[in-house]
């Protein structure tokens, strides 16, 4: 498929890509080629957006392809009643799981940042966060958003001292080469910030049977796991 999106599941009025990293969804202010009008011209049809991933973010994303299934879904996701867990490369060890409960604000140049108490426009904000594997330096670990706000994850890792491992407007900005994880090399091996829609659960709704997709870690994290495992 162009732009590199393999199709996960299609069927009953549901489509379900692994979206790579550096693809917008929607257009962007700049304009240019997104996922949607990608899909829309290869299929012939209109396609409706349920929900959205970071151009950064790779991992499973849902599309509709009718109107009705696009509105149970939709209801589903802002209802809380679908289920995603991502995974993260992030800085330092994490030891054991936690529960972020920090409400968000918006903040300066498209951040957002976590409300000071009694802050009026402040949203709530509650993350799941548990270890998956951990090395000298870096975790890999599973995020389970259970509100879902604008950079939700990437402020509640940056919260609890554990940020991503690159990301130009929270932590890091510059590429991890294979020297900087531990292996060898200069060229980049994680550009992009880490950060990876690995599961997404949806209970029965009307007219949309219940399922679960998942998506396989994209190659850039895969590679950067090999360097942290054998560096130790």
């Amino acid at each position: 498929m162009s732009g590199g999106a393999r199709i996960l599941f299609d069927g009953a009025g549901v489509l379900v890509v692994d979206k790579p990293a550096g693809v917008l969804v929607i257009p962007g202010r700049e304009g240019g080629p997104c996922l949607r009008d990608t899909l829309e011209a290869e299929l012939g049809r209109k396609v409706f957006v349920v929900h959205r991933l970071d151009r950064d973010t790779s991992g499973v994303l849902v599309f509709a392809l009718d109107a009705a299934v696009h509105r149970a879904l939709s209801q589903a996701f802002e209802a809380g009643k679908v289920r995603k867990r991502y995974r993260a490369l992030v800085e330092g060890r994490l030891e054991a799981p936690q529960w972020v409960d920090a409400p968000l604000v918006a903040g300066r140049k498209g951040r957002m940042r976590v409300a000071r108490p009694d802050e009026p426009d402040a949203k709530t904000s509650r993350t799941r966060v548990r270890p998956v594997e951990t090395f000298a330096n870096a975790s890999l670990v599973e995020a389970e958003p259970v509100t879902g706000r604008t950079h939700q994850i990437r402020v509640h890792l940056l919260f609890l001292g554990h940020p991503l491992l690159v990301d130009h407007q929270y932590g890091r900005e510059a590429p991890l080469t294979g020297s900087d994880l531990g292996g060898q090399g200069s060229d980049a091996v994680l550009a992009r910030t880490p950060l990876h829609a690995a599961r997404v659960e949806w209970p029965a709704l009307p007219g949309v049977a219940a399922r679960t997709v998942e998506a396989p870690l994209p190659p850039d994290m895969l590679r950067a796991l090999e360097l942290l495992r054998a560096s130790g």
